[in-house]
């Protein structure tokens, strides 16, 4: 990875993969929970994955108290260890291309929603739209995956540079594939497939649960709210279910990697709230285009139809 982004080569490695997915995120931390188990297997699998995120995270808390220096009220050197931080963690799941939009510091952390950081010019918040979204079409037209991954309308759960990075995503999406638009940028690219990140209820229901059980050996103060999980859905709404269990291990490595903001124990996690969550054994998406198929047909004896294991089927 460069200044700017990873190293050249890396859209022509992108263009010789059979598969390709981008992943859009907001802050370091956010790929490996939710997505470290589909980069992981997809990596073993062959496929080209890319992995941009917005900002550097630099109004995040930090978890272990000799680095409380880093926050963005002292120090604020956050981001720059965040980003440290995200490189390790992209080792432990095999990627070689994950980029910052626009490169490292060009968008800042905003904040939760509500916060006085959210007005801050250089917050991701307050990002000029079609701009950061040309930045990520740059990406697209290079790397030209199949699918697109991100958060839904919320954010997954109202941060505001989740909802931004969905937008970005979104109508970069659009604009990639349109020929007449900023030809400069590169050759237009039509993306198959766009999925939003989710969880379906009874998984998360079951996770907490389960940390509700264990609770009483590890170091977290709560067992986390079932709103505290960002993209909670009905069962029924999950298009693409990708089985962790082989690849928890560099999940949980990755995660592990973001030490300020994630502490692992007992197979769950906190943030820096200290509330437990799960660390689930799948991996949930909900297709975003709603006219295309997006679940294996049902078996003779199944009520419904189910989702599918693969983000590419169909794409």
């Amino acid at each position: 990875m460069t200044a700017d982004g990873p190293a050249a080569d890396n859209g022509t490695a992108a263009a010789s993969a059979d598969r390709r997915i981008l992943f859009v995120h907001a802050h370091p931390d956010d790929e490996s929970i939710g997505n470290g188990a589909t980069m992981a297997r997809l990596i073993a699998e062959g496929a080209h994955v890319t992995l941009v995120t917005c900002t550097m995270g630099e109004e995040g808390e930090v978890i272990p108290a000799d680095l409380n220096h880093l926050t963005a009220t002292r120090d604020d050197t956050l981001g720059t260890h965040r980003a440290a931080e995200l490189a390790a963690a992209m080792r432990e799941l095999g990627v070689r291309d994950h980029r910052f939009l626009g490169g490292p510091g060009r968008y800042r952390d905003s904040g939760m929603m509500g916060a006085p950081t959210n007005t801050d010019p250089r917050c991701f918040w307050q990002a000029d739209l079609p701009e950061a979204a040309d930045l990520l079409v740059r990406v697209v037209r290079e790397t030209r995956p199949h699918v697109l991954v991100t958060y839904d309308t919320r954010g997954g759960y109202g941060h505001p540079d989740h909802i931004q990075a969905h937008r970005v995503a979104v109508l970069a999406r659009t604009r990639a594939a349109d020929p007449d638009h900023r030809p400069e940028l590169g050759e237009p690219w039509h993306i198959g497939a766009a999925y939003w990140n989710c969880v379906p209820r009874s998984a998360a229901e079951a996770g907490l649960e389960s940390v509700r059980e264990d609770l009483p050996g590890l170091p977290f103060t709560a067992v986390a709210a079932l709103g505290e999980i960002p993209g909670v859905v009905a069962d029924d709404l999950v298009s693409v279910t990708v089985d962790a269990g082989p690849y928890l291990h560099p999940k949980r490595a990755a995660m592990r990697a973001h030490a300020t903001q994630i502490l692992l124990a007992g197979g769950h996690f906190a943030l820096s709230n200290g509330h437990g969550q799960p660390v689930l054994d799948g991996e949930h998406y909900l297709r975003a285009d709603p006219q295309a198929p997006s679940r294996t047909p049902a078996r003779s004896d199944s009520p419904s139809p189910s989702p599918s294991p693969d983000l590419f089927w169909k794409a």
